[in-house]
């Protein structure tokens, strides 16, 4: 079941032991937004698809983080998230795997769910069975030496 927060309220993500960010919910606006974001469009056609994740990761997490905690400057000084230092802060790569794990790709589940179905209990799948069939071994034959 679909469960849906109506409340939209801000949440808590922890990235690293000791670092957290507050992002706004990950809506269809914000994917849609980021999406044309000029950075995002600015990616040459010939990019990798790591570097088109990382300029949508980055143009995101501008569009979303509202604050963050544990984070500072090379002096050691806590510094508020701005777009140059979420930049940085996705930079670190155990960094921008915890935020596309818990925040982005839990957005894009619900778009893989939706892509498959289960059978159905009474509909033309009903009863459906297996054509396919496992593929025979070829026949072993004797070396001759």
């Amino acid at each position: 079941m679909l469960t849906l927060d109506l409340t939209n309220a801000p949440r808590w993500h922890d990235v690293a032991p000791g670092v957290r960010v507050q992002l706004r919910p990950l809506t269809t606006a914000l994917m849609v937004a980021t999406r044309s974001d000029p950075a995002v469009e600015a990616v040459p056609e010939e990019a990798s698809d790591e570097e088109r994740a990382v300029a949508f990761a980055k143009a995101l997490a501008r569009r979303t983080l509202l604050a963050w905690d544990g984070i500072g400057d090379a002096d050691g000084n806590v510094i508020d998230p701005s777009p140059e230092a979420i930049d940085a802060l996705l930079d670190v790569w155990p960094i921008f795997e915890a935020f596309q794990l818990t925040y982005v790709s839990k957005g894009l589940l619900l778009e893989q769910e939706k892509n498959a179905s289960a059978l159905s209990p009474n509909g033309p799948s009903a009863g459906a069975s297996a054509t396919a069939k496992p593929a025979r071994k070829p026949a072993r034959t004797a070396r001759r030496g």
